[in-house]
């Protein structure tokens, strides 16, 4: 799904068979030794952006170094694997419980650790929680995730020990902190996927997770009263990075910081903040996306609307030759879906029609329902998420619809760009970095129903002169969003975390 974690979003990857593990790599290997630790991953399961990242970043980066994946044992993960080798037992510490970590691989030889504690991950529903919300323990899950971070920072696997931790979101962001109550001196990265998310527990359970009350504090990982995964990781992270330059200016502002604004602004000052866009994966290439109902290239418009012709026959739109939009979003608040609501009806009423998956926000799925039913043949909705349609719809409409109030990276910008549909998106965020306004997409600046009408009124006037629409289409469609630029990137910053690195660029396959 495209977006952050909601329990009804979840995505899980389809068994297949795997290999099993190869040997592992020498500790005295050259290469340095960077562990991702990340609470959900594509390969297994995802419910949004992080999942995507998790699996493709590591990828690109094994160009260059020794990378290994942790992740918790979620039932998703254990039933891909008949057996899965146990490389160390964890200990108990304060109250988080004894576990055991195994070493697989994926199918194309990606090492991943995998957290076993069946008390803790083996669970119906999404890595968060189920349709009565979030669990009620996950303090304990991921602050045993965090420390295993750090039991593999120590070495507690013989053949591999971390000289890196990349950490990723507050799932995990309690590992820096880890190593510093420990007086343990190993880099560590933290990137932020959405700040909106910050893991806040009661302060009661500090000693359950065995944080010291001298850290609860205002310089610590206090927050309002309550304990802050999230602010753990800001505060002692070596390095802190976001998913794209604007947002990692924008969440050093009251608008867009959370409440965490003052110290992501004393990380900036002391270059300890960095924004890298994030980039997409190989798949989304419309000459060989096998999701398609007819692949198609730049100028090869019959193609698209081939692709078109499928998805409003899915969605029980009638035949039109009128500019179709889409929305492939979770629908809460954030992406601005209310604005689209309002902004439908001028859609409609222009000869255009509305594609929309998606779900989220009751209130939300049910005004679009409503929609539909007001509109047959002009707007069609179908609540869930489909790999295969959201492919289709990439492919098939001529614009998609992000209005979003903030947006950290955004993955299906970029996607719709490379199929030839144009975005229409509130300038914030990774949607101002990836769309070119009047260029590859229609940007607009305030987050209104007036902004975002304004832009649908560029792309409609757009729509009805073909040389131009068509212009836009094979400039977007030229995009490239590889993870070659932000591999590099990170190369960067671990040299410069770790001390001692070399920078290595990194070349698109």
């Amino acid at each position: 799904m495209i977006g952050s974690a909601s329990v009804r979003s979840l995505s899980v990857a389809p068994a297949d068979p795997s290999p099993p593990p190869r040997p592992r790599s020498p500790r005295h290997s050259l290469r340095q030794r960077i562990l991702f630790a990340t609470p959900e991953m594509a390969d297994f399961l995802k419910t949004g952006g992080l999942g995507e990242v998790a699996a493709a970043l590591p990828r690109a980066l094994r160009q260059h170094y020794d990378v290994r994946i942790l992740i918790p044992g979620y039932r998703q993960v254990v039933e891909r694997y008949a057996d899965i080798p146990i490389v160390a037992h964890l200990p108990g510490r304060d109250g988080l419980p004894p576990s055991a970590l195994g070493l697989v691989e994926t199918g194309d030889g990606l090492p991943v650790y995998v957290l076993l504690n069946a008390d803790l991950y083996d669970r119906a529903g999404s890595p968060y929680g189920d349709l009565g919300g979030d669990f009620p323990d996950n303090d304990l899950r991921f602050g045993r995730l965090s420390l295993a971070a750090v039991e593999l920072a120590q070495g507690v696997d013989p053949d591999w020990t971390a000289d890196l931790l990349h950490l990723n979101d507050w799932q995990t962001a309690l590992a820096p902190a880890y190593l510093a109550w420990q007086g343990l001196r190993v880099p560590t990265i933290l990137t932020v996927h959405n700040l909106a998310y910050q893991g806040l527990f009661p302060r009661e359970n500090l000693p359950r997770l065995g944080v010291p009350e001298s850290a609860f504090h205002i310089d610590g990982v206090e927050f309002y009263g309550k304990l802050s995964f999230l602010k753990a990781g800001l505060f002692y992270a070596s390095h802190v990075t976001t998913v794209s330059e604007t947002y990692a200016q924008e969440i050093t502002t009251p608008e867009f910081g959370c409440g965490l604004e003052g110290l992501l602004s004393t990380r900036a000052r002391q270059g300890r903040l960095a924004g890298i866009l994030n980039g997409i994966d190989e798949i989304w290439d419309p000459r060989t996306d096998p999701h398609l109902a007819t692949a198609f290239e730049a100028d090869d418009w019959k193609g698209k609307r081939a692709n078109a012709d499928a998805v409003r026959q899915r969605f029980g739109l009638g035949v039109s030759r009128g500019p179709l939009f889409a929305i492939v979003s979770r629908l809460v608040h954030q992406k601005g879906v209310d604005l689209t609501l309002a902004a439908a009806e001028t859609i409609v009423a222009e000869g255009g029609q509305l594609v929309v998956t998606g779900q989220g926000e009751p209130r939300f799925e049910h005004a679009f329902m409503d929609l539909a039913r007001r509109h047959p043949g002009a707007v069609g909705v179908r609540i869930g998420f489909d790999e295969t349609d959201a492919h289709r719809m990439f492919a098939g409409s001529d614009f998609l619809l992000m209005p979003s109030r903030f947006e950290p990276c955004g993955l299906a910008q970029m996607y719709a760009q490379r199929f030839g549909s144009l975005p229409i998106a509130h300038r914030t965020g990774g949607l101002a970095d990836t769309v070119e306004d009047g260029v590859t997409g229609f940007l607009f600046g305030e987050a209104s129903l007036r902004g975002l009408a304004g832009a649908v009124r560029r792309a409609l006037d757009t729509f009805r002169s073909k040389r131009q629409l068509n212009i836009m289409r094979r400039t977007a469609m030229a995009r490239t969003f590889g993870w070659d630029k932000a591999a590099t990137s990170y190369s960067a910053l671990y040299a410069r975390t770790m001390g001692n690195g070399e920078v290595v660029r990194f070349r698109a396959a």
